[in-house]
């Protein structure tokens, strides 16, 4: 079943190259993963500071295999030197989930 995996995180003034860079490698390594269907990059309007990446994978299997993988977690890494605060994660199933 197809997820939605929400990923919050709070940057420190400055270094803006240096934040897009590493978020456009971090998506290019997602981009390989099996499982990965396609990710935006969303920068809140009132306060540029927060941004919110949305990916799609084909199941949550997928997901937490690439959350695990070790290049994603040395993205994560040096993405965490420009963060006020620890990355936050939400993750939703498309559509209604079957009743028990």
């Amino acid at each position: 079943m197809l997820v939605k995996i929400f990923i919050k995180r709070r940057f420190k003034k400055g270094k803006v190259k240096e934040i897009n860079a590493l978020l456009r490698d971090f998506r290019s390594g997602a981009m390989t993963q099996s499982g990965y269907i396609s990710g935006e990059t969303l920068v809140s309007h009132d306060d540029p500071q927060d941004v919110l990446v949305i990916g799609t994978w084909q199941d949550m299997e997928s997901w937490l295999a690439w959350r695990g993988n070790q290049r994603r977690i040395d993205f994560e890494t040096m993405l965490a030197i420009y963060q006020e605060g620890p990355t936050q994660y939400e993750a939703y199933v498309l559509g209604v989930p079957p009743q028990p």
